[in-house]
């Protein structure tokens, strides 16, 4: 049976969990494979469901990588792996490409017409789309730029405005124009969306950041391979941009490997290795909701849609749908079909059915899975929480 209880943040060690890590190069170091110790508690010996209102629309594979990064913006979905091409998908149908040369794809957002997406390099590679072409994409920009890197070696170490390792995440503060990256080499970065240029280089962690959320009212929320989930406020000062750290959420010695933030920005879903979903509910200040318990292994990938669902993938090959009702979160569904981890997940308001949502989820098993979701799907658990 899956479960939501009320548990506190655990004072963990701060070791190095290799989830994520800084280069990793063993499968044992990767967040997908660490040994859960849930995988034989009775919670975790429910088999994968799948209601009839939750349902696997179809399927779509290229043999070429596994796929790491989603991002979909009216029906066009934008898919990245590790063969460096970021592919373009309109009705489960491939109609576009463009490759990076820069390694394995990490992240994708998208921004009106321009495509950012993250690379294994440490960069930032910005792309659009051809206005005489519309299946032609074009490089527009890289981040930092070669000439911004040089000019910085006169001011200030480059290494400020240039990550040292792989870019893990990144996020959107749509409003001030922003674009937060996070890397494993334990900072995230701040840009300017409209010039590209870098603002503000925070060390957040003392292991690699996997997650980096920007919700309401300048708040940042980033979260570690050292078990940590902390909270960052944007501060005026002048035209500079300043993020001040306020408070620590979550120490663990799981390693955090991913973060998702509801639309309102009232809740915070942490997943990480040990197979949990911690919640934070925000009002005058965060509380800590509870925690659920779905899934057998590693949570890989968390995606909130609307104010009150949560997706979450994880290298048990399934996906949770979670619908909150005040403190409460109840499972709606188990979507299994995929042979390998859930990587990555990326939602879409079902413009065709009222109360439904569509949901790509990204694999190691090279496909990508187009699913519909009902909210109002029969409860298969329900899980309970309350608010501290």
């Amino acid at each position: 049976m899956a479960h939501s209880e009320s548990i506190m943040p655990i004072d963990g060690t701060g070791d190095d969990f290799h989830a994520g890590g800084r280069s990793p190069t063993k499968l044992t170091m990767s967040p997908w494979n660490p040994p859960s110790p849930f995988a034989r508690s009775p919670w975790s010996r429910n088999s994968p469901h799948s209601h009839p209102q939750s349902s696997l629309v179809g399927s779509m594979v290229r043999e070429e990588g596994h796929i790491y990064s989603l991002a979909v913006q009216d029906k066009i979905l934008f898919t990245g792996s590790d063969s460096k091409n970021i592919r373009v998908w309109k009705d489960m149908k491939e109609f576009a490409a463009f490759k990076s040369n820069s390694g394995l794809v990490k992240a994708i957002i998208i921004s009106g017409d321009r495509i950012f997406t993250g690379h294994q390099d440490g960069k930032v590679r910005v792309w659009k789309v051809s206005e005489k072409t519309r299946d032609v994409y074009k490089r527009v920009g890289t981040m930092p730029a070669f000439f911004d890197i040089f000019k910085a070696s006169f001011q200030r170490s480059p290494v400020w405005i240039k990550h040292t390792d792989a870019i893990s995440s990144l996020s959107m503060d749509g409003e001030e124009g922003l674009l937060y990256s996070a890397s494993w080499d334990g900072t995230f970065k701040v840009w300017r969306i409209e010039s590209l240029k870098c603002l503000e280089s925070v060390y957040a962690h003392d292991d690699s950041v996997n997650s980096v959320v920007a919700a309401a009212d300048g708040v940042v929320y980033t979260g570690s391979a050292d078990g940590r989930v902390k909270v960052w406020k944007r501060e005026a000062a002048g035209k500079a941009v300043k993020h001040v750290y306020l408070q620590t959420l979550l120490a663990q010695e799981f390693a955090v490997t991913a973060l998702a933030v509801n639309k309102d920005g009232t809740v915070l879903y942490g997943g990480s290795s040990d197979g949990l979903v911690n919640f934070w509910e925000r009002e005058k200040r965060l509380c800590h909701g509870g925690v659920l318990k779905g899934h057998k292994l590693a949570v890989l990938c968390l995606v909130a849609a609307g104010r009150n669902m949560v997706f979450s993938g994880s290298a048990d090959k399934t996906i949770c749908v979670w619908r909150r009702d005040g403190p409460v979160h109840m499972c709606l569904s188990v979507l299994a079909g995929h042979s390998g981890p859930v990587k990555c997940l990326a939602v879409e308001e079902d413009k065709e059915s009222s109360g439904k949502w569509v949901v790509y989820s990204g694999s190691l098993d090279k496909s990508v899975k187009v699913w519909r979701v009902s909210e109002s799907a029969p409860d298969l658990h329900h899980m309970y929480g309350r608010v501290d």
